[in-house]
């Protein structure tokens, strides 16, 4: 079931998404980002009620959002769990008004399946001098950049 992140889904969150940046493979986030940033959060919830996925939809700017943090639980991968917390986020992002998404990920693959085109990074000046200048591969980024036009 996906649904919108509940205060009591935060250190779970963080758990998942921090044993993804253990490998390298995506940022990490603080309790203190994920509580001030939870209404941008999704989560797919098991049967027994266990967080198995997460994936925010963060706006950036009047027409541009970001997919960020889409983790799964790996023993939940491969069942489409991602896919569905991307669709919902792009659900969202309509119903917003929002008319292009971008992620900055390691799954080029995954995102151009969902329609998501590669970009040069350069183009999303705005995520830039807000998020990225405090990464800590800031300014040898070695993501890829999609883009997915929804007008």
């Amino acid at each position: 079931m996906i649904r919108e992140a509940r205060i009591s889904d935060v250190v779970e969150i963080q758990k998942m998404l921090r044993d993804f940046a253990a490998e390298g493979t995506l940022l990490p986030r603080s309790l203190s980002e994920l509580y001030t940033t939870l209404r941008d959060l999704v989560v797919f919830e098991d049967q027994a009620g266990q967080v198995a996925g997460c994936c925010g939809l963060h706006i950036i700017w009047s027409d541009l959002a970001e997919i960020r943090s889409l983790a799964v639980l790996k023993s939940c991968q491969r069942r489409g769990i991602g896919r569905k917390l991307v669709e919902a986020c792009i659900a969202e992002a309509k119903s917003l008004g929002i008319s292009k998404l971008f992620a900055l990920t390691y799954e080029v693959d995954f995102f151009e399946h969902l329609g998501f085109k590669q970009v040069d990074k350069n183009m999303f000046p705005q995520k830039v001098w807000a998020d990225c200048v405090h990464c800590p591969k800031f300014p040898n980024c070695d993501e890829s950049a999609l883009l997915l036009d929804i007008a």
